[in-house]
């Protein structure tokens, strides 16, 4: 018998025997059970919240301009998934490095899930329209994870009742970790999924949604004239699906407004501020229109363009009952989750269709496209017009207030989107026979129309292409050209000319200020 435990005092627990893939799981199973209960109780605060959330959100906001660039350019519109993964397994490895040492030292996972608790509450009370219980999310997944924490190592350091064979006792039972570990996993998956279900429920952004019965436009849009989709097999339709448009802003998560509380302040250098309602909205003159959308970040032969038919309050006569003073040249709109846009308030009263949307394609905005309100000004990128969850619109100088993505480096008050045309099928690298092939695509610039498209084979003469009916210059343009393709390895190339007669620049440039520039071009090979 071992003489240690003759006197009745307690013996000494030692982490020698316990495997290292024990402190590793240890790590990750408490780190996820902090997060789920983050999750849940963020249903009960506010969705942005979450300790992720709010974490992830205050990352975007302070990332450099050049890493932004580079996400979307690489990602594309999955830039938010992969900073959420890349977060994630970050967290996961710091996880199970402290998972390790709290083995010997618990004060270190102490002091981690600490940590981790007052950087997700300050996180969170700095967001905007953030309240004193956006803190509590983080500080309950603080005090969950030390729970769970505890439970787990308890387990982890348990001493069976049996001796092995040489009369040691066992520092580790691995039966009693793997089922703590299992239950805490699969509380933290059901956790997970059932915040996120609850906040749903909660916030009720899609049940509200679903409620919306967008009135009949008083101004409807006509039918598409005919040819305007000209329905060639890889070509982009001339209408883009919801589902299928494009989505480029900092919101880790689409915000979630309901349409019953939703209110509009418009104020600032006008003579007469006021409060517009979701219902006072729909009630107005509704007006519908074809127009086409595209974000800065484009580059040359990018995706992030798109077409639709909107359904909103034409913006230029609400400022005219409000009282827009002489002196504001800015109109700064805020989203309800603190993003800042700068619009030339002259473009917005030039006659064009600026509006506040209410419907795309038919049906209330899509949430990840800003339901219940949107802000749109053809012929501006969507950095400098097009605000999503729109609660305020401030009329005031540039002077007064630079926007979000002024202070970051764009350009302020930039010109009209530039003139691109784009190749959409035949695709890059693609392999046909030879013969006749039909090469097409789509061409744009809002505002002013496309005039003419042209293609180039290889170092040859520019052909001019059919182009298809659009209902008006606010809209892309697709086109089309038949080529008869020889064997070989071949460069197709397109540019477009625009409405005043400009003819799009050959030379590229970055979409850093103020948008992309250059030509077009696909490399095929013909068999």
């Amino acid at each position: 018998m071992d003489p240690a435990r003759t006197d009745g005092a307690r013996p000494q627990r030692s982490t020698t025997s316990t495997p290292r893939w024990v402190g590793i799981v240890l790590g990750v199973v408490v780190a996820a059970v902090a997060l789920a209960a983050g999750q849940v109780l963020s249903a009960f605060a506010a969705a942005a919240s979450s300790p992720i959330v709010a974490v992830g959100q205050a990352a975007i906001d302070r990332t450099p301009e050049w890493l932004k660039s580079f996400a979307i350019a690489t990602f594309g519109e999955r830039d938010k998934l992969a900073l959420v993964v890349g977060m994630l397994g970050v967290l996961a490895v710091l996880s199970a490095i402290v998972g390790v040492l709290s083995l010997r030292r618990p004060r270190v996972g102490v002091a981690a899930l600490i940590g981790l608790g007052l950087v997700g509450a300050a996180a969170a009370l700095t967001r905007p329209g953030a309240g004193p219980t956006w803190a509590l999310p983080s500080a309950g997944a603080m005090a969950v994870g030390l729970w769970a924490l505890a439970v787990l190592r308890r387990a982890a350091l348990r001493a069976p009742r049996s001796e092995d064979a040489g009369g040691r006792p066992h520092a580790f039972d691995r039966r009693a970790f793997v089922r703590g570990a299992i239950v805490l996993g699969a509380a933290a998956t059901a956790g997970g999924l059932g915040g996120a279900m609850l906040a749903e429920r909660r916030t009720g952004a899609a049940t509200s949604r679903a409620r919306v019965r967008i009135p009949a436009a008083s101004d409807p849009a006509p039918p598409l004239p005919a040819g305007a989709d000209l329905r060639v097999p890889g070509l982009s339709p001339f209408v883009t699906p919801n589902h299928e448009f494009y989505r480029v802003d900092t919101a880790l998560v689409p915000p979630q407004v309901r349409a019953e509380t939703w209110t509009l302040e418009l104020f600032g250098m006008v003579d007469r501020p006021r409060t517009i309602t979701y219902d006072e909205l729909l009630g107005m003159d509704l007006v519908e229109r074809d127009l086409t959308l595209s974000c800065v970040s484009n580059e040359v032969g990018g995706r992030y363009v798109g077409n639709a038919r909107w359904t909103g309050v034409l913006l230029a006569p609400l400022l005219e009952e409000a009282g827009l003073q002489a002196g504001s040249d800015q109109l700064v709109s805020r989203s309800i989750d603190g993003m800042t846009i700068g619009t030339p308030a002259a473009v917005v009263m030039d006659g064009r269709d600026a509006m506040l949307a209410v419907a795309m394609n038919g049906e209330p905005l899509p949430i990840e496209h800003g339901f219940p309100v949107r802000m749109i000004v053809p012929g501006l990128y969507g950095y400098v017009g097009a605000t999503k969850w729109i609660v305020e619109i401030e009329a005031t100088t540039f002077a007064a207030f630079d926007a979000y993505w002024t202070r970051r480096g764009w350009a302020e008050d930039p010109g009209p989107v530039e003139t691109m045309s784009r190749i959409d099928t035949p695709r890059p690298l693609a392999r046909m026979p030879a013969g006749p092939v039909v090469v097409a695509g789509v061409a744009w610039a809002q505002h002013r129309g496309i005039r003419r498209v042209e293609v180039r084979v290889d170092e040859g003469d520019w052909q001019e292409a059919e182009l298809g009916a659009v209902p008006s210059v606010d809209t892309w343009r697709q086109w089309r050209w038949r080529w008869d393709a020889t064997p070989g390895s071949h460069t197709l190339v397109v540019r477009a000319t625009d409405g005043e007669g400009i003819t799009q620049p050959e030379q590229r440039t970055p979409p850093f200020p103020d948008g992309a520039t250059g030509w077009h071009s696909v490399v095929v090979t013909v068999e």
